[in-house]
Parts: C-alpha cells; sequence; structure tokens
C-alpha cells in the first residue's frame, strides 16, 4: 500500500494481549494503516465500530462472551473483515460471511500484509453477493448436527443484550423486525421471525402464528377464542393468537 494512498483505519480485536501487540508491530510499519482502535473483546469491539466508523477489521474468531462471528451480527453495517484465529475448523465459516481474507495463527507479516491489499480494494465499493447481516446469525450458530442457538444477540446502541434462549418467552414479528420477549421484557432487533425461526430448537419453539414463535414451556393453556380460533394462554398471563397450522404444530410437538 502507498504511502499516498487513502489511509485504511483499522479495529483490531483480539482477546490475547500479545497477539494484539504483534499486529500492532506489524501494522505500524505500514505508512497506509492507522489503527483505530484495540479491542480485547467482542463487546469492545461492537461498541468501537458504532462510534469509530473503521473501514475494516482484523477479528479474531474464538474468543469469550462474543465470539467473531456474533460481532459481525450485531454490526449494523457491512464491512471488510479479516478474520484471525488459531483454529483451522473455523475457514469454512469465514468465507460463507464473505470475509476478506483468514489468516491462521502464527502468520507472517507477509502474510498480514496481502490481506491488507485485498481488504483495501473493498473499502469503499459495493461488496456483491454479500450476506445479509440478518443471516450471519446462522454463522453464528454452534457447530455440529442438531444444534441450535442457545443465545440471542441485541444491539442497543453500542450496548449488547445476550438473551439465552432458554429465558424467552416469546418473539413477536415486527414489520422487518423481531421484538425478543424475556422475563418481562422486550428488546427489538432487525431480523425477520422467519430466519430466526429456522436457528431454533424446534423442540422447544414453535411457530403459533404468522406473527409469533413461543417458547413451549411457557405455554399454561389452549383456549378455544370462537369457530377456528384459538389463544395461548402463557404463565405470566399473557395471551397470543394461534392459528389453525400453529394449532397443528402445537399439538404435534406436544403429543
Amino acid at each position: 500500500m502507498s504511502s499516498t494512498a487513502r489511509r485504511l483505519r483499522v479495529i483490531v480485536v483480539d482477546d490475547e494481549a500479545p497477539a494484539r501487540a504483534l499486529l500492532r508491530e506489524y501494522l505500524g510499519r505500514r505508512a497506509g494503516v492507522e489503527i483505530a482502535a484495540e479491542c480485547a473483546n467482542g463487546f469492545e469491539a461492537v461498541k468501537a465500530v458504532t462510534e469509530l466508523h473503521p473501514d475494516m477489521l482484523l477479528l479474531d474468531i474464538q474468543m469469550p462472551k462474543l465470539d467473531g462471528f456474533e460481532v459481525l451480527e450485531l454490526i449494523e453495517k457491512e464491512i471488510p473483515v479479516i478474520f484471525i484465529t488459531a483454529y483451522e475448523e473455523h475457514a469454512l465459516r469465514a468465507f460463507e460471511v464473505h470475509a476478506v481474507d483468514y489468516l491462521l495463527k502464527p502468520f507472517t507479516e507477509q502474510r498480514l500484509g496481502e490481506a491488507l491489499e485485498r481488504a483495501a480494494g473493498r473499502v469503499g465499493a459495493a461488496k456483491k453477493g454479500s450476506v445479509p447481516l440478518e443471516d450471519l446469525a446462522m454463522a453464528a450458530r454452534p457447530e455440529g448436527a442438531g444444534r441450535y442457538l442457545e443465545r440471542v444477540l441485541v444491539r442497543d446502541g453500542s450496548a449488547v443484550h445476550v438473551i439465552p434462549t432458554a429465558r424467552i418467552d416469546y418473539i413477536e414479528a415486527q414489520d422487518d423486525y423481531i421484538c425478543v420477549k424475556a422475563e418481562g421484557k422486550g428488546r427489538i432487533k432487525k431480523q425477520t421471525l422467519a430466519r430466526l425461526e429456522g436457528a431454533l430448537d424446534p423442540a422447544r419453539f414453535v411457530r403459533i402464528h404468522r406473527g409469533y414463535i413461543l417458547n413451549v414451556e411457557r405455554l399454561a393453556n389452549i383456549e378455544l377464542y370462537a369457530k377456528d380460533s384459538r389463544v395461548a394462554i402463557l404463565t405470566d398471563g399473557t395471551r397470543l393468537p394461534v392459528s389453525r397450522a400453529g394449532h397443528a404444530r402445537l399439538k404435534e410437538l406436544l403429543s
């Protein structure tokens, strides 16, 4: 990258201090790169991206609390990402979310430079065929057959709410958004109900209506409201509509 090129503002995200120090050393020798921030965890990364609007991320995958895929799910903009990890098995998932490159630790300064050159070509350009942000929840799903989301992440400004799926009462569709109801609180997330439904455990969550997904553990009773119309009564007294198709799904699940 030449010194006359536009400076590339980068955020470095890694929970290991030595790894951040090495990246700082490598990047410091590149005249066209500016480190906008260093983050030690995913929460710091989401906040930094929201406030600083960097050109790209150097993002570790395996981190406590929020991993790299979950960080991307919470960032409400498309941004070039170079994933950095010590675990080769994450490579396929990295490219499924259209990462610019994938660096396997330990990597050389030359290899990092190649990745940065590739990322510089993405900055300011529209990414054709990129994955919709709501689809990143699918990539963040735990690996392995039969595994489903164990938590739902909701961003509120620069804050992040982590909601274990076991605590969810129900999820309501609100146009292109959903409202996740858990323990008396509702959190709004930009995602469609259909896409989230595919990531939830079907043994616990059921689509009872086109606008509602219910955690069946919260179901207290089903009442007939009118001909072919029913209402689900939750343990806290909340009443939710149940369609004919939704009632059939409930019967099948509970039988």
